[in-house]
């Protein structure tokens, strides 16, 4: 069985899919990107800021389900462009680091949704972290 998590504090989706989906002990949350909640306007004032309010985003869904990133065991980046690499890995220490960060890949993609620098979704254990 699986359970659909939804929160008002994280965008509401923008196609047909979940903010965060709950089976087997994990929680999948979906694709972030810096769309803002509460005005639906993208934030793209720098790749940093853009990061930020994708974190926020994910950080609204884990806690939704009483998670926080210290829970998330799989991380998956897609950025538009790999030569800001270094300036989104410096954010994403802020929210992942010392020795029990989470598995990751990182993928420069051609196009993301609304066209944006960066989007991630993760995947956490319930009742563990």
């Amino acid at each position: 069985m699986k359970k659909i998590i939804y929160t008002p504090d994280a965008p509401s989706p923008i196609g047909p899919y979940s903010q965060a989906v709950e089976a087997n002990g994990m929680l999948f949350v979906s694709g972030q990107i810096a769309l803002d909640p509460v005005s639906g306007e993208l934030i793209q004032d720098d790749i940093e800021t853009e990061t930020r309010q994708v974190f926020s985003n994910l950080k609204a869904i884990l806690e939704a389900r009483g998670l926080t990133f210290d829970h998330v065991v799989k991380s998956t980046v897609f950025v538009a462009d790999m030569n800001q690499f270094a300036r989104i890995n410096a954010v994403y220490a802020e929210y992942f680091s010392g020795e029990e960060t989470p598995a990751r890949e990182t993928v420069q993609a051609a196009a993301l949704p609304k066209f944006v620098n960066i989007e991630i979704s993760v995947i956490a254990l319930i009742g563990n972290g």
